[in-house]
Order: structure tokens, then C-alpha cells, then sequence
């Protein structure tokens, strides 16, 4: 498996493979095409055998410059169950530059995420804290799920050099 920047040639396979990615939000494929080329910095793409396997996207967040809010995480089918998710993030924070806390957002049923991202603070001797952020009735008018943000962090610069 390699890891590596996304490009813009990637966001047609971003796109597929998002959509192979149930519960995934399905952004158009003109936010894809943002993804890799806008936040091409904070993202990473994970390939087997020259082939998509995995994404994540994030950015930092405007004004809190060492926060990697990890935006979506898709691993396909094809490479579930091999941790593929938990070296993107590693491989992740390890790219972007003084970094010092990852959020992110999941969905309460989402127990896959919540297992990855509470592994990955586990991994990394890390606090997580989960808090309230947007509401179902409140900000999605009840056609999305409740968000509960991730606060994972502070990292420590020393044990992301040692983790595997």
C-alpha cells in the first residue's frame, strides 16, 4: 500500500469511491475535484496496486492554524478490516505541519468511525473528547443525522514519529 498527496486527476475515483462508501455524504463531483486540488495539503489517498483505496480530506480551521479538522474518511470495501484508515490519519498528521489537535465529526450510529478515531487517539496516548455540534432537527431540519464533534489532541510530536 502507498500513500501519497491527492491530484486533481484523482477526484473521479474520490467520487466512485465515495459512493462505495455507505454512509458517506456524496458531495458532487465538483467538491471532489475541490478536495484534491483546494485541500490537496491536508489530504491524503491510500493506493493498492495503483488503484484508490482510501481518502481522507480535511483542512485546518481559519484561525486555529495546529487544528486538522478531518472533513470525511473513506476506505472501500476491498480494504477494510487492514487498518487502512488509521494510517491515512497517522500518515495524515504526520504530513501537516504543526498540528496539535485532530477534530471531527460523526454520527452517533457511525460505529466504525467511532472505533477508528478513538483507536487512533489510543494509538497515540492522546485525550479524546466528544461534544454536541450540529443537530439533526436544528441544522439539518431532521434529513441528517445529529454530528458529534472528535477532539483528539494534544498530539505529541514524539510518539507520531514512533507510532506504526
Amino acid at each position: 500500500m502507498t500513500f501519497r498527496g491527492p491530484t486533481l486527476a484523482d477526484g473521479p475515483a474520490l467520487h466512485r469511491l465515495v459512493k462505495r462508501c455507505p454512509p458517506l455524504d456524496e458531495n458532487s463531483r465538483y467538491c471532489n475535484l475541490l478536495q484534491v486540488s483546494h485541500f490537496a495539503d491536508t489530504a491524503i489517498v491510500a493506493e493498492i496496486a495503483g488503484e484508490l483505496v482510501g481518502f481522507i480530506t480535511g483542512y485546518r480551521i481559519p484561525g486555529r492554524e495546529d487544528v486538522l479538522f478531518v472533513w470525511q474518511v473513506a476506505v472501500g470495501p476491498e480494504a477494510r478490516g487492514a487498518g487502512v484508515g488509521q494510517r491515512m490519519l497517522l500518515e495524515l498528521v504526520r504530513r501537516v505541519d504543526g498540528v496539535r489537535l485532530m477534530e471531527t465529526t460523526v454520527t452517533p450510529d457511525n460505529e466504525a468511525s467511532s472505533a477508528m478515531f478513538q483507536r487512533f487517539a489510543e494509538k497515540l496516548s492522546a485525550p479524546l473528547a466528544r461534544s454536541p455540534f450540529l443537530s439533526s432537527a436544528e441544522h439539518f431540519e431532521g434529513e441528517h443525522d445529529d454530528e458529534i464533534l472528535f477532539r483528539i489532541g494534544p498530539l505529541d510530536a514524539d510518539l507520531l514519529r514512533q507510532a506504526q
